[in-house]
């Protein structure tokens, strides 16, 4: 009969040293599967960090964007008051400048009418004088004709006091004008 108990142990063996080979395999897969999750780990973690300096940066710039916005909305509500001031400034002056205008304007037609008037009156005056220079030519030449028969002799003095003495009367006339 064979050995039994040589058998088991021997079979025992077997099955420590398969099981020792197991758990070193294992013992050995557990630790390269160890360091490949730490090398993961790390590289996570570095990551992470990466990922958490790449996040505080946009956060700073993010803060610096937004007080460059704040300055800017500030500034840009600034110009919008003075471009108001300015507008309303510039519509107050172009006001005053139609006020201006129109007073010139009605200056101008008040200096036009009143010049009208004048040339007007220059002009009655002008056909008054015309009329009277007229008149005084008629005078001039019944004068003129009145001394050449004085002159002429023919009449003696007794003879020119029968002669009836002419009257000269002014009378003004009224002349119309035309304009």
């Amino acid at each position: 009969r064979p050995d039994l108990a040589a058998a088991l142990r021997e079979l025992r063996a077997q099955y420590e040293a398969l099981a020792g080979r197991n758990l070193q395999a294992a013992e050995d897969w557990y630790r390269a599967r160890c360091a490949r999750l730490h090398e993961r780990a790390a590289r996570s973690q570095e990551a992470v960090r990466a990922s958490r300096r790449e996040a505080g940066e946009c956060r700073r710039q993010l803060q610096a964007r937004l007080v460059e916005m704040e300055s800017l909305r500030g500034a840009h509500q600034s110009l919008e008051r003075q471009l108001q001031e300015l507008e309303e400034r510039h519509n107050a002056e172009a006001a005053g400048l139609q006020d201006t205008i129109g007073q010139l304007e009605d200056d101008l037609r008040n200096t036009k009418n009143e010049m009208a008037r004048h040339l007007r009156e220059y002009q009655d005056l002008l056909n008054v004088k015309m009329a009277l220079d007229i008149e005084i030519a008629a005078y001039r030449k019944l004068l003129e004709g009145e001394e050449n028969l004085f002159n002429m002799g023919s009449v003696g003095l007794p003879s020119l006091n029968s002669l009836p003495s002419p009257t000269y009367s002014f009378q003004p006339r009224s002349f119309s004008s035309s304009t």
